[in-house]
């Protein structure tokens, strides 16, 4: 007998080969950081696939934890985009994403939104209506997630053609270059020279968000050296604000989901100048009253309020 869940994975499972440097054509110099980001590629898929196995938030959790902690944010994403698929593709009211997103997976609430932005982008639907409908602040990590998406199986229409989803307007078009950014650290293979030429190409007007996204990359999926990191705040130069700001919510998601990682301390040390906590601090720090969205909304007054930190730092310079 068919089981349901073995129907799910030949209808909606992918590939291990499709997060693999080769198949996806990434320039990727160096043999650890291909296995690092090629790992990292398939612990998401193992997520993904558990929840087209289990099909209920609470069955997964137990597959999702066979994975190492420092890897687990990873798997709680791509078993996000799984339970949103599902939910979009169910005929009736569905709602495994948000039992997922309130349950056991809150502590990877950041993350959680971002899958949901995969699941929109795999699905080819407008975000701007499913955002009315979630976090009015962390909403805009869905259109970061749609970002990442585009960039990591659609590069060269998304990295070097330089080309966004027409139907996304205002402010969803920075949030959009913030997670195409973080695919950067993927799609150049973690290669700050490469990344930096990349970046330039673009209208300055998306850079800084690009950034910011490569701070975030970074510090939270790691893979290179303290050289590097030096490296990389060097390259961002007038932008070196908006890599510190990416840097400083890559320490809070991992302090949020209890899953630190070395590298994550060494990209804050070297790149912000504190811990790894000290810099997820100040999101809480910056978080508070917080005006509702206005001409620009709250989440990206968060993101400034974070870069005035080094400010002065920046005017010495």
């Amino acid at each position: 007998m068919i089981s349901p869940g073995w129907l799910r994975q030949q209808l909606f499972g992918m590939s291990l080969r499709e997060t693999t440097v080769a198949r996806r054509g990434f320039q990727v110099d160096t043999p650890h950081v291909r296995q690092r980001l090629e790992h990292i590629g398939a612990v998401f898929l193992h997520g993904y696939h558990a929840a087209l196995d289990h099909n209920h938030p609470e069955g997964v959790v137990q597959s999702l934890q066979t994975i190492p902690l420092e890897l687990q944010g990873f798997a709680f994403e791509g078993a996000a985009m799984g339970f949103a698929l599902l939910d979009a593709l169910t005929p009736w009211p569905s709602s495994r994403w948000h039992t997922f997103l309130v349950g056991p997976a809150a502590p990877h609430a950041y993350i959680v939104y971002v899958g949901a932005g995969w699941a929109l982008a795999v699905l080819r639907r407008r975000v701007q209506r499913p955002l009315a409908r979630l976090d009015p602040l962390l909403r805009w990590l869905v259109v970061d997630g749609y970002g990442f998406y585009h960039g990591y199986f659609h590069w060269p229409r998304a990295v070097t053609q330089h080309r966004v989803p027409r139907h996304l307007q205002g402010y969803a078009r920075q949030a959009f270059d913030q997670g195409l950014g973080r695919s950067l650290w993927f799609v150049q293979g973690a290669d700050v020279s490469r990344i930096q030429t990349t970046i330039a190409t673009f209208p300055e007007s998306r850079q800084a968000d690009l950034w910011s996204g490569v701070g975030l990359a970074c510090a939270y999926a790691g893979g290179v050296d303290q050289e590097a990191l030096q490296h990389v705040l060097q390259a961002a130069g007038a932008y070196g604000l908006h890599l510190r700001q990416g840097v400083v919510f890559a320490a809070k998601t991992r302090q949020r989901a209890g899953n630190p990682a070395p590298h994550t301390e060494l990209a804050c040390a070297v790149i912000c100048g504190m811990s790894a906590d000290a810099a997820a601090h100040l999101t809480d720090v910056f978080l508070q009253a917080l005006p509702p969205d206005g001409v620009e909304p709250a989440y990206e007054v968060w993101r400034q309020r974070i870069r005035t930190v080094w400010v002065k730092e920046e005017v010495s310079l």
